[in-house]
């Protein structure tokens, strides 16, 4: 039987491992009640339009009554299935019940979900449904280890708890006494090339430290971390040790928000001066 509150370790290519919350039953079925609900008034509302749009041009025959009926259905199966698939690519993963709940549906490698994933979980969501009220659903999930719905299976998908926007407050905050703690050596970047480093990498720092509480051997994995960067840039190792190279990173990232910010008014500036 799974574990509702499970945790589990997902490997990046950068081989950095990352610890995700699985999300169980109980806060699943809160986020697809929200969902729901949310379907209902909108089928609802467009039910309601239409009635009184048809009663404003006068009585319909029988066979156009019909048809428009037919209409509605298919309108009604397109809310059903078409909302999810629409709000996972709009906000990368999530609907808005998993957004006021805290979820987020993620690929098995831990990367974002694409459309073809959420075309096939959200379809295969009708015979979860079975027999009523995710009957074949809840009880795959009770199975799976994972809490995985046969949409997920189908998919290659998982739930997972929705990790918090990072920000250097919130990480200094985080850190408190640490970082004064690890402040015994100075951070220099003075030769370290920032705007070298990619989208990508930053999002990878910024996980991280985010992260570090939760995961096993932190200090290992953030010296791995900026031994693969000084790899991909070509530059020599730092001369720090395991615990300094947090620090490092967070200098990498406060750098490189200092510099965003200062090309930002600069051209606002340029833009002002301009004028």
């Amino acid at each position: 039987m799974s574990n509702p509150e499970e945790t589990i370790d997902i490997q990046t290519p950068e081989n950095v491992a990352f610890g995700y919350q699985v999300a169980g039953i109980g806060s699943r079925f809160l986020a697809s009640l929200l969902d729901t609900l949310i379907i209902i008034f909108l089928e609802f509302l467009v039910i309601v339009v239409t009635l009184l749009s048809l009663r404003a041009f006068g009585q319909l025959s029988g066979t156009l009554a019909s048809w428009a009926y037919a209409v509605l259905g298919i309108v009604g199966f397109l809310f059903f299935w078409g909302y999810y698939i629409f709000f996972e690519m709009l906000w990368n993963g999530q609907s808005p019940g998993k957004r006021w709940v805290g979820l987020r549906v993620i690929r098995t490698d831990g990367t974002p979900i694409t459309l073809s994933e959420s075309f096939i979980r959200n379809l295969t969501r009708l015979v979860d449904l079975l027999p009523a009220a995710y009957g074949i659903g809840i009880i795959t999930m009770f199975i799976d280890k994972q809490s995985r719905r046969l949409g997920d299976l189908a998919a290659g998908t998982l739930v997972v708890h929705d990790r918090a926007p990072i920000s250097i407050q919130s990480i200094a905050v985080r850190r408190g006494t640490n970082l004064r703690m690890h402040g015994l050596k100075k951070i220099s970047l003075e030769d370290f090339p920032i705007e070298k480093v990619t989208d990508d990498e930053l999002n990878l720092i910024e996980d991280f430290l985010l992260r570090r509480d939760q995961l096993t051997h932190h200090e290992t994995l953030a010296n791995q971390i900026l031994a693969t960067l000084h790899t991909r840039l070509g530059l020599p190792l730092p001369a720090i040790n395991r615990i300094e190279a947090e620090d490092f990173l967070l200098a990498i990232l406060q750098a490189t928000q200092k510099r965003q910010a200062d090309d930002y008014w600069r051209t606002h500036d340029n833009q002002r001066s301009g004028q």
